[in-house]
């Protein structure tokens, strides 16, 4: 599908794809766990690494240092020697404390809890090196709140579907499937094609044949 080609999906047609989802991988339920500064540090060590490698990096940075402030004020070299299971360590310890020295103290993120999203966003987004992405993490796993991740499977497989335009940027693709995603259905649909990206919709080769939403899947003849 091209951008051309490309024209807003319906609500029908949300619905239809959503429902579908749900039957192939059921209704995620996972409550907010409610530490906003756990899921940004989360978000850092997932980049360019599996899950696996991003959960060892985080218990051993959380043995090793019992608090954020500790993380915060501890040397440099420390904080990359915890986390070396996740990969590219020199360049995601610099980041982490610098992302806890911009919060400052108290070291606390709760105030977002009943803050409007808007203001939550723009306020993780100053951060270093914190974009859209790892904003509406923070927001929908810590506290509920009403924003989707757009991760590479998401965009992907939301692409080839037409939930979302092709080659969009980061930000239109944010709000574009905030947007097209219904009040209380966000972690729903974000895990649902995160996990139909991961099983299924490959980036290189697709399964098109064995896909559940290949009759009202757009793309998969390409």
């Amino acid at each position: 599908m091209s951008r051309c080609d490309w024209r807003r999906p319906s609500r029908a047609r949300v619905a239809r794809i959503r429902a579908r989802l749900a039957e192939v991988y059921g209704v995620p339920v996972a409550a907010p766990h409610g530490d906003a500064i756990a899921e940004l540090v989360l978000t850092v060590l997932s980049q360019s690494t599996n899950d696996r490698n991003r959960d060892v990096a985080y218990l051993r940075l959380r043995e090793r240092f019992p608090t954020w402030q500790a993380v915060r004020d501890a040397p440099l070299e420390e904080i990359e020697e915890a986390i070396r299971p996740g990969g590219i360590s020199k360049v995601k310890s610099a980041r982490i404390q610098a992302i806890l020295r911009a919060i400052g103290d108290p070291l606390d993120l709760e105030w977002m809890r009943s803050a409007p999203v808007v203001q939550s966003q723009e306020y993780l987004c100053a951060l270093p090196g914190v974009g859209r992405k790892t904003a509406a993490c923070v927001l929908l796993f810590s506290f509920g709140l009403r924003d989707v991740p757009v991760d590479t499977h998401v965009s992907r497989v939301g692409t080839r579907l037409g939930l979302l335009r092709p080659k969009a940027p980061s930000r239109e693709l944010h709000d574009a499937m905030l947007a097209l995603t219904p009040p209380g259905a966000e972690l729903e649909l974000h895990v649902n094609l995160l996990r139909h990206g991961r099983r299924t919709c490959h980036a290189q080769r697709p399964a098109c044949r064995e896909c559940a939403l290949r009759r009202i899947c757009p793309s998969r003849r390409e």
